[in-house]
């Protein structure tokens, strides 16, 4: 595992410091749970985005179906 140093307001780090505490948990363990997070969005949104490229051209959105083809297999 790597270590970083990030630099933040001295009063919002003891407020955070502080809601850890309480939440029985550290800045440590919150920071890397907020990174996979950050990382989990864009890998979601990537995903989202590669379904919607597979799908352009089969799926009509608002158009209305004959009876033909709502039955059509």
């Amino acid at each position: 595992m790597k270590n970083i140093t990030l630099s933040a307001d001295e009063h919002l780090i003891e407020s955070a410091r502080d809601r850890a505490r309480r939440e029985h948990t550290t800045l440590n363990n919150e920071f890397r749970r907020w990174l996979q997070s950050y990382v989990g969005q864009e890998q979601k949104a990537e995903l989202a985005q590669s379904t919607l490229r597979k799908l352009r051209g089969k799926v009509r959105i608002g158009c209305k179906l004959t009876r033909d083809e709502m039955n059509e297999r």
